[in-house]
């Protein structure tokens, strides 16, 4: 008999995985080339080189109890060292390997941080839509999500419904931009509006309100958009970074939380986390990744191969007259859900072998995700699937 939580989380266990095995499923009966999955987030493009050459350096030429032993449940320090030297040129930052903790991906991270922070009861706050399993991440530490409605005109966060929902038991507040499932990245304007309620809402309730910047896609950006880092604007800032879509590496589970030193209570937080790393279970994140990411931090995937399903998928589907937003980064499309209700929707494109992903699962009802980070081939081969779809409600 397993717990009373657990048969809550497994009958309502992530759309987005369901859909997937509903796709292979579907790929067996109809044959894959004739099932077009945009449901899950899993990078279609290629690994750098470097990677590769990076994994068999270590193996090659590191002691194998360097390379697959025990470390600090932190990280290895010139590991973190790398990372800490990396972002400081890429964002004028002055972090040192003691605010970097490496962890077993971004949802690693995440959990660490919530762990580290969450009493039962606190509330962690995000804005709609957001990533589904923000819910889940929460509630594994007893914390409530509070989900700001979306602003469904340009999906930059809502400030005015945000500064009003701020309680005493707000202890933390999740962005995530580039976002999934929009595309959207938000604005410095944005970043420092919030800033600027979050440093006054603080001093109100008299404790810090930490804002966690989940941030997994920020190298997947188009059209010159710069991402702002967030650190730079908000002392009592977290951010989590992962490098399964950077570098096209989600199956290695790799990823950092860093910590600044300006953050309130910096030094309780950062020794909690290493603490909250090791009795999660992670221990320490993977050994030889660790070592051999740390070589090629500068190496990049083909961006442009991701553009170029984003050109054509957002000009085909306007053509066709769905509504969306063009995405300014990330790999998704966040498209209107027409008829309005965005589960019946999904199901009817299903009927001509099209996977998408309600909208509901993100926060935001009446509009559903596509994941473009598939072969072009395969949107190419879907466009007449979705005029299908299109003529459907005509």
């Amino acid at each position: 008999m397993i717990a009373d939580n657990m048969v809550k989380l497994v009958a309502g266990s992530s759309a987005i995985r369901a859909m997937f095995e509903e796709g292979q499923k579907m790929a067996a009966k109809y044959g894959a080339e004739n099932v077009y999955d945009f449901s899950l987030g899993n990078p279609s493009v290629e690994p750098p080189i470097e990677i590769k050459e990076a994994f068999i350096k270590v193996l090659n030429e590191e002691k194998p109890n360097l390379v697959h032993g025990y470390m600090n449940n932190q990280g290895y320090p010139d590991v973190r060292k790398r990372i800490a030297d990396s972002v400081n040129a890429k964002f004028d930052t002055k972090f040192t390997e003691n605010n970097i903790v490496m962890t077993v991906g971004a949802a690693g991270g995440l959990n660490v941080i919530l762990k580290t922070l969450l009493n039962p009861g606190d509330e962690v706050m995000t804005f709609a839509p957001f990533f589904g399993e923000y819910r889940n991440y929460v509630n594994n530490f007893n914390g409530v999500l509070v989900e700001i409605s979306p602003n469904t005109v340009d999906f930059q966060p809502n400030l005015a419904e945000f500064e009003e929902r701020i309680t005493d038991k707000t202890k933390a507040v999740i962005v995530n931009t580039p976002n999934n499932p929009t595309g959207v990245v938000y604005s410095e304007e944005t970043i420092k509006k919030l800033a600027a309620i979050l440093d006054a809402k603080s001093k109100e309730i008299g404790h810090p309100i930490y804002l966690i910047s989940d941030e997994p896609y920020r190298e997947l950006v188009y059209d010159g958009i710069e991402v702002p880092y967030i650190t730079k604007y908000y002392n009592n800032t977290i951010v989590g970074y992962s490098f399964s879509k950077s570098l096209s590496l989600p199956g290695e589970r790799l990823g950092y939380l860093v910590i600044p030193n300006e953050l309130d209570y910096y030094n309780d937080v950062y020794q909690a986390a290493c603490v909250a790393n090791r009795i999660l279970g992670f221990v320490n994140a993977p050994s030889l990744v660790q070592r051999a990411v740390s070589l090629c931090l500068d190496a990049k995937v083909d961006v442009e191969i991701y553009n170029r399903n984003r050109e054509l998928l957002y000009n085909s589907l306007k053509d066709m007259g769905f509504e969306c937003i063009k995405p300014q980064g990330a790999f998704y499309l966040f498209v209107k859900a027409k008829g309005g209700d965005d589960k019946a929707f999904s199901a009817q494109a299903k009927t001509h072998n099209l996977l998408i992903v309600p909208g509901s699962s993100f926060g935001c009802p009446g509009y559903c995700r596509l994941a473009y980070c598939v072969d072009y081939s395969t949107i190419e081969r879907s466009l007449p699937a979705f005029k299908k779809l299109a003529e459907d409600y005509k």
